[in-house]
């Protein structure tokens, strides 16, 4: 049983933004994702893109935007549990929550604060005959561990940031890495394009264009694929297939929690805290709707602040919070690291 003050489900970003607003309250918080590294559809989906409305940053990476929110909130030693789902929750007496996910594990917290952005992701899936076969014996929707493909053959599917970037990853790492796609053309970042360029030049990546996987073979585990060139057929030997296609938002099992839904989103009391129809829980970001909900992160990062100032009320009944601004108070770290202004040196001028 993981115990803390605060669960957040969802690791995007404002679910960890809203660590750091959490532990300027000195209140602990675990994260619950289902997808396997930190950072929601930034790191999943289009981690080398550039966003423009983060407010400080004319231009960042929504990758580096990850690693930012990553390094603010390290001091404050969040627990994380990445590649699992929320998927039931039971009140207690005392009003608090246990949450267990779908392998098992239980969290116990006063507070849910659900920062699932447009929901659970699950991968888009090939329509690939026999596909949920092969599923974990050689089918991979995400890369979890790359050392699992150390010296071994790959094929990976896809035409965006994802494919290309583990693509070039996976180049240093494979025994043989394909890359295949519809298209001759690739939707990514031009330096990922310019790199697999190079690396199939090298010799280092096959690249197969226009491309598709119609077909798996293996007795007990994925041995070839069948790749159809422009209606020719081509078995390819391989240990593991990748298809990269994207995934599909859906709030999954937390739509079953009892909570008021609106259109695939919660519905959240926005003139106060963003708090659902059910006490103690909490949805930040694009999981919720309210009037004159705008989808922006910028967005999520007010939410988490007001949230983490009710759910300070909820654990502490009772008990007063005086607001100060980090550029005085400083920040405490519960790692025992303090940020804090040079101190202003009094000295008399004679």
């Amino acid at each position: 049983m993981v115990k803390t003050d605060i669960l957040i489900i969802g690791a995007g970003p404002t679910g960890l933004f809203a660590v750091f607003e959490a532990g300027l309250l000195k209140l602990k918080c675990h994260i619950l994702d289902a997808l396997p590294q930190p950072g929601g559809q930034l790191s999943e989906l289009y981690p080398k893109k550039p966003i423009y409305d983060i407010p400080g940053f004319p231009e960042v990476l929504a990758g580096d935007l990850v690693d930012g929110l990553m390094e603010q909130i390290k001091q404050f030693e969040p627990g994380f549990t990445l590649g699992e789902r929320a998927e039931t929750i039971e009140k207690q007496e005392d009003g608090s929550f246990i949450v267990t996910s779908n392998k098992g594990k239980k969290f116990h917290a006063p507070v849910i604060a659900i920062a699932g952005g447009l929901g659970s992701f699950e991968p888009r899936k090939p329509l690939i005959e026999d596909i949920e076969f092969y599923e974990d014996k050689g089918v991979k929707y995400f890369i979890k561990n790359p050392e699992k493909f150390r010296d071994k053959r790959v094929v990976i599917s896809g035409g965006g940031d994802s494919a290309l970037d583990w693509s070039i990853f996976l180049a240093n790492v494979a025994s043989e890495v394909t890359l295949i796609h519809r298209r001759n053309e690739f939707r990514g970042a031009l330096d990922s394009v310019e790199k697999v360029q190079e690396l199939k030049n090298a010799g280092k990546i096959k690249m197969i264009t226009p491309g598709e996987v119609v077909g798996l073979n293996g007795a007990e585990h994925l041995e070839s694929v069948d790749v159809d060139i422009d209606g020719a057929h081509q078995n390819i030997k391989t240990d593991f297939f990748i298809p990269l296609f994207g995934l599909t938002p859906k709030l999954g099992p937390i739509a079953h929690w009892g909570l008021e839904i609106e259109k695939n989103a919660i519905k959240v009391n926005n003139a106060l805290d963003y708090q659902t129809n059910i006490p103690g829980i909490f949805a930040i970001g694009d999981v919720n709707t309210y009037p004159g909900k705008l989808k922006l992160i910028l967005c999520g990062f007010h939410e988490a602040t007001l949230m983490c100032q009710s759910a300070y009320q909820i654990i502490n009944p009772g008990k007063k919070y005086v607001m100060k601004y980090t550029t005085v108070s400083g920040v405490d770290g519960f790692d025992g690291t303090r940020k804090e202004a040079p101190k202003a040196v009094v000295k008399a001028i004679v």
